[in-house]
């Protein structure tokens, strides 16, 4: 994955261009990036920006095998007030990227009805970190207040943070099934 969307396009391109060849030498695949996602990841903030079509053609024909793009999606936690996605970018992404699969990244806490039309629009793979970050919080945290840690021997790293990974498997699971990715390799 190479995010150069907060770089100007045609810096974007040039970067992403030498990641190309690097990774076709090593039989890599390559994820790129364009247009701002909203929130913040790895000290970058955007406002949830649309990606300009055109400009996702031409990352997309550098020879990426994945393209994320922006169509309104955040990083995080999303705002009240989020006016949701933009089908008409993610259609007009899709229409000048052909086949390419796209990536949305920021998939935590959007509605299942637009998860569902971006994967029809053309969306192949879905970043939903920050809820399972959320689950494994929550389910560590109910552990400790239980005051399980307490008992016996379950300050073990093993048993304190084992409610919180059954918790990432049970989202992913969901997610899954969601993404109707069941019983696909």
């Amino acid at each position: 994955m190479f995010d150069g969307s907060h770089y100007p396009i045609e810096e974007n391109v040039e970067k992403t261009k030498e990641l190309v060849k690097i990774c076709a030498e090593k039989g890599m695949s390559l994820e790129a990036e364009v247009g701002s996602i909203g929130g913040e990841e790895d000290g970058v903030v955007g406002m949830g920006e649309c990606a300009d079509p055109n400009e996702c053609k031409q990352v997309a024909d550098l020879g990426v095998t994945m393209l994320a793009a922006g169509i309104g999606n955040i990083h995080g936690k999303y705002p009240a007030n989020w006016p949701g996605l933009s089908f008409e970018t993610l259609a007009a992404i899709k229409e000048q990227t052909g086949d390419m699969p796209l990536v949305l990244h920021g998939g935590t806490g959007i509605p299942e009805d637009m998860i569902k039309k971006a994967i029809s629009l053309g969306v192949a793979k879905i970043n939903v970190n920050t809820e399972c970050q959320l689950s494994f919080a929550a389910a560590t945290r109910k552990y400790i207040e239980a005051g399980k840690d307490l008992e016996g021997k379950g300050f073990d790293p093993r048993k304190l943070l084992a409610p919180g990974a059954e918790a990432i498997k049970a989202t992913v699971r969901e997610k899954i099934e969601l993404f109707g990715s069941a019983g696909k390799a």
